[in-house]
């Protein structure tokens, strides 16, 4: 399979895993029981730290935008331009109808694929992107998303996945080693070095990086600077 197939097959993947009922049970789900509710606070607390360190920028895209559990964080800087996408038309759906009217009037909506999303060179200031990177094992499946955010962004990412080097990665991966031949799985854990050089590699400057809950937790947000791509890395 080439590497735009196994992309076209990732990005099918990715929008039906939370279709239909599964859309309103993601927006559920962050807002019930002490856990859930501590972890989206958690991580709107880094979030609003990563976008910080991008320097508050006036123009975000928030891609995938979910049910929209970002936008009152985004919301936060009066006069933003907030643009929100999802490759799923169920969870934009949900994120409309769910979220309060003042609100969603900020929001301009779309559906598009993170690896695509018809936008114009340079058309925000930077792309929020949430709890996606995790979805994608491949290497050259990230370098595609990330060098579309390249060409999208014209200066900053703010973006999560699950890294090693810490409890919680270190259990997972025996727990992988236990599973059977063949069993499938939809998250990933990435080398914190290979990530960090596939940021380099798509042309982006690390500014820093904020982790959940650091040497217990995997999920950790980079704020990343647009700079120029390597040059015959593929």
């Amino acid at each position: 399979m080439r590497d735009s197939e196994r992309v076209q097959a990732t990005d099918t993947a990715l929008s039906q895993r939370y279709g239909g009922d599964r859309a309103a049970q993601y927006f559920t789900k962050h807002r019930t029981g002490f856990f859930h509710r501590l972890t989206t606070w958690r991580e709107l607390a880094i979030a609003r730290r990563a976008l910080a360190m991008a320097g508050d920028p006036d123009v975000v895209l928030d891609l995938p935008c979910g049910a929209g559990r970002f936008w009152p964080l985004l919301a936060e800087k009066p006069g933003r331009r907030i643009l929100a996408a999802d490759a799923n038309q169920d969870m934009l759906r949900v994120a409309r109808q769910m979220q309060p009217q003042e609100l969603v009037e900020r929001v301009e909506c779309f559906q598009c694929s993170a690896f695509e999303t018809g936008l114009d060179d340079g058309s925000v200031d930077c792309i929020l992107c949430m709890r996606l990177l995790h979805h994608i094992p491949e290497p050259a499946q990230r370098l595609a998303m990330l060098r579309e955010f390249h060409r999208v962004t014209r200066d900053t990412v703010c973006i999560s996945l699950w890294v090693d080097g810490n409890y919680m990665a270190t259990r997972r991966k025996r727990l992988e080693a236990r599973r059977p031949p063949g069993d499938r799985h939809s998250r990933y854990v990435t080398n914190r070095r290979t990530i960090e050089t596939e940021f380099r590699q798509a042309g982006f400057q690390i500014l820093g990086h904020f982790d959940f809950l650091r040497f217990y937790s995997m999920w950790r947000v980079y704020a990343l600077r647009k700079g120029q791509e390597m040059k015959g890395v593929t």
